[in-house]
C-alpha cells in the first residue's frame, strides 16, 4: 500500500514545485509582474497604455524564459513602498522596478539578480547654481524623493539636516522641481537621466554618484525554484545579447556608455 502513497507525496510536490514558479495573483494563465509607471528610461506607462522602459524589457524578456508570451503578461503598478506588499500577499509574482537590494529587504523578499548597477545622484533645475554635491544639501535645501525607497533613506541616514520632502513617486518629485517647490530630487542616476531626457535643457544631474545600488528581481520569501529560474534567464539575456540591446535602446539617447552587466548571484 505504499507505493500508492508515495505517488501521492511525490504528485503533491511536484504540483508545489509548479505552483511557485507559476502564477500568485489573478488568471492562471498569466503571469503577473510588478512595474513601475513613471520612470522614463526604465518603467513608463505611455499614453496608449503601454510600457516601455529597460525594466520592461528585462521583464518581458524573464517572462518569456518562463513561457509566458508578451499576450499572457498581466502588469501592475508597483510603487516603491508597495513592493513587498504586492509579494506578500501574492498579488504579483515578481517585480522589476528599480529594485534596490539591501539586507534589510531580504529579511522580507528574495532577489534574483541583480541585473543592472546604479547610483544616487541629484536632479537641479539647469540654471541652479547653489547645489554641486550633497554638501550643498546641508543649506537648507528641500530634497525630494519617494516614500519606501532606498534614496530616501541614505539621505535621512546621512544627510539628517536636509529638508527631505517624500512624495509617492519620482514623477511628482521632478513636477515639483519644475515648479520651484523643491531645490532637488534624488534617486539613482539612471532614473534621473531618464527624467532629464524627458526634458531637454530644464533640468541637469549633479553631483555624480555617492551610492552604489544593485537592482534586482524581487519574488516572494522562500521562493527558490521562481528565484533560480529567474537568475537563468538574466545570464541567458546577458549571453545573447538581448541585455546590452536594451541598455542601448533605453539609455543611449542620455549619454550613458554600455557598462558590463554584473555578476548574478546564486
Amino acid at each position: 500500500m505504499r507505493a500508492p502513497r508515495l505517488l501521492h507525496v511525490l504528485a503533491a510536490a511536484v504540483a508545489v514545485a509548479v505552483a511557485s514558479v507559476a502564477c500568485t495573483a489573478h488568471d492562471s494563465g498569466k503571469i503577473t509582474i510588478g512595474v513601475k509607471f513613471d520612470q522614463p528610461g526604465l518603467s513608463v506607462k505611455k499614453p496608449d497604455g503601454t510600457l516601455g522602459g529597460f525594466d520592461v524589457d528585462v521583464a518581458r524578456y524573464v517572462a518569456g524564459a518562463l513561457g509566458y508570451p508578451p499576450q499572457r503578461i498581466a502588469w501592475l503598478e508597483a510603487p516603491s513602498g508597495q513592493r513587498e506588499m504586492l509579494l506578500r500577499n501574492g498579488q504579483v509574482d515578481y517585480v522589476v522596478a528599480t529594485y534596490s537590494i539591501t539586507e534589510s529587504r531580504r529579511q522580507k523578499v528574495d532577489f534574483a539578480g541583480p541585473y543592472l548597477l546604479a547610483g544616487q545622484s541629484l536632479l537641479v533645475r539647469a540654471d541652479n547654481t547653489d547645489i554641486t554635491g550633497t554638501a550643498s544639501l546641508q543649506q537648507h535645501k528641500k530634497l525630494c524623493s519617494v516614500s519606501g525607497s532606498t534614496p530616501a533613506q541614505l539621505i535621512k541616514d546621512r544627510y539628517p539636516g536636509v529638508q527631505l520632502q517624500r512624495y509617492d513617486t519620482y514623477s511628482a518629485c521632478v513636477e515639483a522641481l519644475r515648479n520651484n517647490a523643491i531645490d532637488a530630487v534624488t534617486t539613482d542616476d539612471v532614473i534621473l537621466a531618464g527624467y532629464a531626457a524627458q526634458s531637454p535643457g530644464a533640468f541637469k544631474l549633479v553631483g555624480g554618484r555617492f551610492s552604489e545600488e544593485k537592482y534586482g528581481i524581487g519574488v516572494g520569501k522562500g521562493n527558490d525554484v521562481l528565484r533560480q529560474r529567474i537568475n537563468d534567464a538574466l545570464e541567458q539575456m546577458e549571453r545573447d545579447g538581448s541585455w546590452r540591446t536594451a541598455f542601448v535602446d533605453n539609455f543611449g539617447a542620455a549619454g550613458f556608455a554600455v557598462p558590463d552587466p554584473p555578476p548574478i548571484e546564486r
